[in-house]
């Protein structure tokens, strides 16, 4: 059940980005860009999650699923969030600080021996060495991702404040993803107490309420006012996420 349940979410999640990767393509903006490759990270971790189920575990499958599912793709979504609504100056230094930390996650992940041996089956947890242990692949997945995780909440609820009274379709979109963002926090939850079960579904449900959050805020745009700017002054005739 997990394994269908892992792949059918990475199923979805290879289609959100190219979906994204489109939409980048007819209009390059750097929200996009950076949405595109942060669910991107989301479908090739969850197809190593997916490759783990069905065949069995490798350390490299592993630490892919790690790396680019525990630690890089919700900061990355996060870059996205900051260019579009709070502005380019802060998705700049919210970029700058994503490729510092993937850099330093990159080369612990790879590097970092396992503090035991990956199991035969099921959905691995406690591989990498404990927190206490130091700073190691589970303190700087703690951190980034709880971080990055509350900045998607937070940008996205700005944008749903924003919005609230001129486009009720931007909001609902704003609300999925907020929703997804939290399945996923509460999928991570479940991993760390040994629930695979509970992850797997989480990947489904985060994948599938984004992409559908997407489609609506995309879906607002030509409901807008023409006139309407965002704060930061960018064009409001956009695909985005967080409005």
């Amino acid at each position: 059940m997990e394994t269908a349940i892992a792949a059918v979410a990475a199923a979805i999640a290879t289609g959100f980005a190219l979906d994204l990767a489109r939409d980048f393509f007819r209009k390059p903006r750097p929200h996009t860009a950076a949405y595109a490759a942060g669910i991107g990270m989301f479908a090739l971790a969850t197809w190593a999650l997916a490759s783990g189920l069905a065949f069995g575990w490798d350390g490299w499958s592993y630490r892919t699923f790690f790396l680019l599912g525990a630690i890089l793709n919700i900061p990355i979504l996060a870059v996205g969030s900051f260019f579009l609504v709070v502005g380019r100056r802060a998705g700049n230094l919210a970029l700058l600080i994503s490729g510092a930390i993937g850099a330093i996650s990159t080369t612990l992940t790879t590097t970092v021996p396992f503090a035991r041996p990956l199991p035969e089956g099921g959905i691995p947890h406690d591989i990498f060495p404990p927190i206490s242990e130091g700073f190691g692949p589970r303190l700087l997945a703690a951190i980034a991702g709880g971080l990055a995780a509350s900045a998607l909440i937070v940008l996205g609820l700005v944008s749903l404040i924003r919005f609230w009274r001129k486009n009720r379709r931007l909001v609902w979109g704003n609300a999925l993803i907020i929703a997804g963002t939290l399945a996923a926090t509460w999928g991570g939850s479940g991993l760390a107490i040994g629930e695979g079960a509970a992850f797997a579904i989480s990947l489904l449900l985060a994948a599938s309420l984004i992409w559908a959050g997407y489609r609506t805020a995309a879906g607002a745009r030509s409901k807008r006012d023409p006139g309407l700017v965002y704060s930061n002054g960018s064009d409001p005739q956009t695909t985005e996420i967080n409005g």
